[in-house]
């Protein structure tokens, strides 16, 4: 995953598998966004590939890392904003989200389009009086 933090409170991920990829990298830009202290939102236009199976490794370092900062998480980040444009993937999508959710500590959800996501990105964020966005 990539994640560009460049638009705050509007932070980009890229959920693509490239191979060698450095999640450590990672982690440590959610975490900066985290120290900032202000709540903001997830936004994807790429869902996670079927083909990629994480390692175990992988799977340990995310599980670890979320609870380091699972209050952190469910404090500051206000949702995660996928977009998807098919309809049908869109509800498949929705079981997922309720595992999601349980995992992360705040909720997946789903849009048609970039615009709709940033609409909805700019309401959660008005909602918690936070953005002038």
């Amino acid at each position: 995953m990539l994640i560009n933090s460049s638009d705050f409170p509007f932070v980009w991920m890229n959920l693509a598998q490239e191979p060698g990829h450095d999640h450590e990298k990672d982690f440590a830009e959610l975490e900066a966004n985290l120290q900032r202290g202000e709540p903001f939102v997830l936004l994807t236009d790429t869902a996670p590939s079927d083909d990629h199976e994480h390692s175990p490794g992988e799977k340990k370092r995310t599980a670890l890392w979320m609870k380091k900062h699972k209050v952190e998480l469910r404090k500051r980040v206000l949702a995660m904003i996928m977009i998807e444009p098919n309809s049908a993937k869109r509800l498949g999508f929705k079981a997922f989200a309720v595992v999601f959710a349980k995992f992360w500590g705040y909720p997946l959800l789903l849009a048609a389009s970039r615009e709709q996501a940033m609409e909805t990105a700019r309401e959660l964020l008005a909602k918690d009086g936070t953005s002038s966005h």
